[in-house]
């Protein structure tokens, strides 16, 4: 019987095998690489993505600060404005009221009585003068009690002024503050709650 040696063709096909086996392993990594590589790129595309996005917010949130802060400083612009309005129109106001203040200054003044000098501060008046009795003083204090535009006079000095011969004395009082607009246009320069008929009374009698 005739022997056939088989090892030549065992090894061509170990060898064919061997070699398929390192093809699909070559194309197997190949393939994984290019997954990778393409995983990279679709990550870093992500990622610049929303790095734009999010320089993109920060440029939007650094633009509404400044907004911000431009509201801010027109807001503070817009209270000094209307500080100013406020300053200005109370002003406007009292141009009247001052008139009217001073004008019955003068009327509550009593005769052998002048001022050496008056001060306001806010609705505060304060009168320095000399008299020529304590009883001008209280005089005056009377008037300045029934007086419409003034109220509350308080006598803090008093003393005798050894070059007139009289009383030196300081005087305080309250100015009346001003009502509405309709209850001075019911009675022009009269304070609400005030009787016309109340005034001052010029030149009493010590």
């Amino acid at each position: 019987m005739p022997r056939i040696n088989l090892l030549p063709w065992r090894d061509e096909e170990r060898k064919e095998r061997k070699l398929q086996f390192l093809i699909a392993l070559g194309g197997a990594t190949l393939v994984a690489i290019l997954l990778a590589f393409l995983g990279y790129l679709l990550f870093s595309s992500m990622i610049d993505g929303q790095q734009r996005r999010n320089d993109r917010l920060r440029a939007e949130i650094k633009s509404l600060d400044k907004q911000i802060e431009e509201i801010n400083s027109l807001e503070g612009a817009k209270q000094k404005f209307i500080a100013r309005m406020d300053i200005i129109e109370k002003l406007q106001r009292s141009r009247p009221e001052i008139v009217h203040v001073f004008d019955e200054i003068v009327k509550t003044l009593p005769d052998g009585a002048y001022l050496t000098g008056v001060k306001q501060t806010d609705l505060k008046f304060k009168f320095d003068g000399v008299a020529q009795s304590a009883t001008r003083v209280s005089t005056f204090m009377r008037n300045i009690d029934s007086s419409e535009w003034l109220k509350n006079p308080e006598l803090q000095v008093i003393a005798a002024d050894g070059t007139t011969g009289g009383s030196s004395f300081t005087v305080v009082a309250d100015e009346v503050p001003s009502g509405d607009d309709t209850s001075q246009q019911a009675a022009p320069g009269a304070r609400p709650g005030v009787p016309r008929n109340g005034g001052v009374r010029r030149g009493v009698a010590p």
